[in-house]
């Protein structure tokens, strides 16, 4: 009998998932670990690689039993991964020297906030389509490098190893034998140069980062390796990085497209064509894919904090007993209050890249309470996204008039309600939830050959629902000048 199933992991910033999924991308089972945070230092964060590791080892083997089904009915594994989180290992006994340093850390702001000049600054943008920022992996190797004194001396014995999370997974994976990264993780280190496809010696150069500690870069579609992890030998045949995996499983393979997704942050892409466009507006020009040598490029904007603001409410304010039960209260708010909460807590992201700036909270009265501010947090998403796509038609030139989503907090009606209302875009859900698994799953097809091209991928792709604004122009622009008000009152006590 012919093989029937894709295996794939997707670990994330705040759990680890294996999913099954027939050969017509029909979802069979599902399994998630949750993982757990370390916060050191005021800014720090950090996971444990080895918690990672043991998270995938039991996602998958409690994901095949769930599904019942035997790994010899596997056609292919698929790997998509938090971007950008940073881990350094030995090659000879396979730890890790240090934690793994997670994308949202900002303990390598003041070295950027140092090396900022306007000349080095365009250099890199230039070079890798990034910018200076302690939220990509070169500044995290350094200070791995430069901080942790058996760094040095695994250097010099040549067992020195780094990798983002994908390449931790599957060096684990195949037991050593694969150190391998994807072209569009590599493109989040702020070491690689997207016009070349190759890692940047100017910039290893800079950094102070051998090379010899790099892994392999390949394309989306390749062959990555193989995993007994299951007792038999089972092909690793995509990768991507989260982000670009969700572009894909919304097939947005036309320059133009859009998607937004909203988990643990916020990541807006859209695909520019095959060539590369710096932005002006302070976006990301990044590799949206590499698939059978077709090279693709987006404009990205990033927000550190969407569905964490909610976590926050839960975990930390403790004014909500779950992530569910925000939906709720948003419609019990006062609509005559227009509260506006800026979940800086580690800075903010695109379009302003400031480090230093914290949250805050502005338009409480004595009849704020609990509904009001758990609607504060979920419209600051929206007005972000919004930030977000102002600078991207800047840059384009292209008014957007859709945008496909996914994520954790698609699951929230009134969120997509606002998110539309405030944009004046169309909202367009999938009928697929976890695009981002999907997206690396269609890419372990391709390389099995179940699917001959993307061509295929959009007509498998289908819509849910689409969310059209309901608010006039006048009451959308008074609602976002009093965002606006509030990201310059915060940006200002900053400083």
């Amino acid at each position: 009998m012919k093989k029937k199933y894709f295996l794939t992991i997707d670990q994330g910033t705040s759990s680890t998932r294996a999913i099954i999924y027939s050969r017509t991308f029909n979802q069979i089972a599902k399994y998630e670990v949750k993982l757990k945070k370390y916060f050191p230092h005021n800014g720090w964060v950090e996971e444990d690689p080895n918690e990672i590791w043991e998270s995938v080892k039991t996602s998958i083997n409690k994901v095949i039993n769930k599904a019942k089904i035997s790994s010899s009915d596997i056609i292919s594994l698929a790997i998509t991964n938090q971007r950008e989180t940073t881990v350094l290992w030995d090659k000879n006994t396979g730890k890790a020297i240090y934690n793994a340093i997670v994308w949202q850390d900002r303990r390598t702001s003041e070295y950027c906030n140092k090396i900022n000049t306007g000349k080095l600054n365009k250099s890199i943008q230039k070079i890798t389509g990034l910018i200076i920022d302690p939220y990509f992996s070169a500044t995290k190797v350094k200070w791995i490098i430069d901080n942790i004194n058996v760094a040095k001396t695994l250097h010099k014995k040549k067992r020195l190893l780094f990798g983002t999370i994908d390449t931790w997974i599957i060096w684990k994976l195949t037991n050593g034998q694969s150190h391998l990264t994807d072209i569009t993780n590599a493109s989040r280190t702020m070491l690689f140069d997207i016009n070349k496809n190759k890692w940047s010696e100017k910039l290893l150069k800079f950094f102070k980062i051998p090379k010899s500690i790099l892994p392999k870069v390949k394309e989306n579609v390749s062959n990555f390796g193989f995993t007994n992890i299951l007792g038999n030998k089972i092909s690793i045949g995509g990768v991507a990085g989260d982000q670009q995996a969700a572009l894909i499983g919304q097939a947005c393979f036309d320059k133009g497209m859009c998607k937004s997704t909203y988990g643990t942050g916020c990541f807006f892409l859209m695909n520019i064509g095959k060539k590369q466009k710096l932005s002006k507006n302070k976006l990301l020009t990044t590799i949206a894919y590499k698939i059978h040598g077709q090279k693709n490029y987006c404009l990205e904007g990033s927000i550190f904090v969407a569905g964490s603001s909610i976590q926050w409410l839960r975990d930390s304010l403790k004014i909500i007993n779950s992530t569910s039960s925000s939906e709720k209260l948003y419609s019990k708010a006062d609509k005559e209050q227009n509260v506006y909460l800026v979940p800086a807590f580690n800075g903010l992201g695109a379009p302003y890249w400031n480090s230093n700036v914290r949250g805050a909270i502005y338009g409480l009265t004595q009849n704020t309470g609990i509904a009001e501010i758990v609607k504060a947090a979920i419209q600051a998403v929206c007005y972000q996204t919004k930030d977000l796509v102002k600078s991207m038609e800047k840059d384009t030139g292209q008014k957007i008039n859709e945008i496909r989503v996914d994520g954790g907090m698609v699951n929230n009606i009134s969120f997509l309600k606002f998110l539309s209302d405030i944009l004046g875009i169309k909202i367009i859900t999938s009928r697929y939830i976890e695009s981002t698994a999907l997206g690396a799953t269609f890419l372990a097809a391709l390389h099995s050959g179940h699917i001959k091209d993307v061509k295929q991928i959009q007509k498998i792709w289908k819509k849910n629902k689409t969310y059209k604004s309901n608010i006039t122009t006048e009451d959308r622009k008074k609602l976002y000048i009093g965002w606006v008000n509030a990201i310059k009152k915060t940006i200002f006590l900053s400083d």
